[in-house]
């Protein structure tokens, strides 16, 4: 099990993103001693073009083809990623080989004058960059004015506190990891926003003939994260899902039974469609794919449609 040199970890250059390469290097060489491990630091186009949507650019794909490029080329041998930020399909060659342990999936309220998103006065600016949040936001408080909002944490707290926003959300996981906990004013109810598929979860891709990595890395992989986190790809792709639809999912595991809960809401909130199934853990996947054709049947068919037409 041993390498003859350093297993070699693409990762983006944000602080979370390194912070994330750093877990699994941490956990890799705690595992197996012997093991010497570099990051590989790359830029990514999404990490480039600012200045528009994630949904109209091309989703959040442009955060991790670079990554990709570097392991088809053999010059990195894993990449790690956000599981949220992971599409549905892999390039041929690769594949997800270990989603490591949950943290937490929720979404963060930051503001720093109110105690609360109830808190919000009427016509608040709210930034987020997520079509699934900004969703289910209007559909709570359809008062609200929504901003677009890029960058990295650091950035999108520093215009929060430089007045472009009155409130803004970030993922709950990604302020915890880098200790920018203290900034939360409130953990935002499941019941209001739920979470995007694969929130707050990290995955490890590899290349898919390489057996020595594969083998070192599925020691990695959490079951009862990857059971959750596949039945929410599995909505996500039945719903042929991704950033220019509003979509949201959360599986919990209670022993070997899993709840799915997902939501597909209109851009302007006015529209929304819940829908939950209960089913054995091991069929994750099915149990995905057939919430999602349970929803497209009740009309979300119509809202997606809709959302890919206006993005």
């Amino acid at each position: 099990m041993v390498m003859d040199r350093p297993l070699r970890i693409a990762t983006r250059e944000s602080q979370l993103a390194i912070w994330q390469a750093e877990y699994v290097k941490s956990v890799l060489m705690q595992r197996y001693p012997e093991l010497q491990v570099e990051l590989v630091r790359m830029t990514t186009r999404g990490d480039q073009l600012l200045d528009s949507p994630l949904s109209k650019i091309g989703g959040k794909g442009l955060f991790i083809k670079e990554l990709e490029v570097a392991m088809l080329e053999h010059r990195a041998d894993i990449a790690v990623h956000s599981m949220k930020d992971v599409p549905m399909h892999f390039p041929p060659g690769l594949r997800l080989a270990a989603i490591c342990e949950r943290d937490s999936p929720f979404d963060a309220f930051i503001a720093p004058n109110f105690a609360s998103f109830a808190d919000l006065p009427p016509g608040a600016r709210l930034g987020t960059s997520s079509l699934r949040r900004r969703s289910q936001m209007l559909a709570a408080r359809g008062d609200l004015k929504m901003l677009d909002l890029r960058g990295n944490v650091n950035t999108r707290l520093q215009k929060l506190h430089d007045g472009a926003y009155d409130a803004i959300i970030l993922a709950e996981a990604g302020l915890k990891r880098l200790r920018m906990d203290d900034q939360i004013a409130e953990i935002i109810d499941p019941k209001i926003c739920l979470p995007a598929p694969g929130q707050g979860a990290i995955g490890i891709e590899t290349r898919a003939d390489d057996a020595l990595i594969n083998k070192l890395v599925a020691e990695l992989n959490h079951l009862q994260t990857s059971h959750c986190v596949r039945a929410e790809r599995a909505l996500n792709r039945g719903l042929d899902g991704g950033c220019q639809v509003p979509i949201a999912a959360f599986a919990q595991l209670d022993g070997d039974m899993l709840t799915l809960e997902a939501r597909v809401v209109s851009l302007d909130g006015a529209q929304m469609i819940i829908r939950q199934r209960r089913g054995a853990a091991i069929e994750a996947d099915v149990l995905g794919e057939g919430l999602a054709e349970e929803i497209l049947a009740a009309g979300g068919d119509k809202i997606l449609a809709a959302a890919r037409a206006a993005s």
